[in-house]
């Protein structure tokens, strides 16, 4: 159970640091090298996001990144049944098909996402 709570370990620190550093502020977490080039990549957004759920603002954080807002149940899931298989002795372990699909899936909809928020006038831009 050591990976989990590394996992969460890391989770939890990236969050109170994006809670505590509010990223809504230039500069205060550096630059984001996709804006300064012009466009939002599909993560634009993301930590200002974080910040935005640890103040319960959740149309805020929607609105900051909505693809990462709704990855967050996918991503729980994800975590539990890898953290259920370790703690039960049965590891999960998706077929290499499954996971391959996912990984398509997953570039596809990043791909559109980020297109359409670069599109002139988009809700979907940061």
């Amino acid at each position: 159970m050591g990976q989990p709570a590394l996992v969460v370990a890391g989770i939890t620190v990236a969050t109170v640091a994006l809670h505590v550093l509010d990223p809504h502020e230039p500069g205060s977490w550096g630059i984001c090298p996709s804006a300064a080039l012009g466009f939002w990549c599909p993560g634009c957004g993301g930590l200002r996001a974080v910040n935005d759920l640890t103040n319960l603002r959740l149309l805020d954080a929607a609105s900051s990144n909505l693809a990462f807002v709704v990855a967050i149940p996918v991503l729980a899931y994800v975590f539990g049944r890898w953290t259920y298989g370790r703690w039960s002795g049965r590891p999960w372990t998706p077929s290499a098909h499954t996971q391959n699909r996912a990984v398509a899936v997953t570039l596809v909809v990043l791909g559109v996402f980020a297109v359409l928020r670069n599109l002139p006038g988009s809700w979907l831009a940061p």
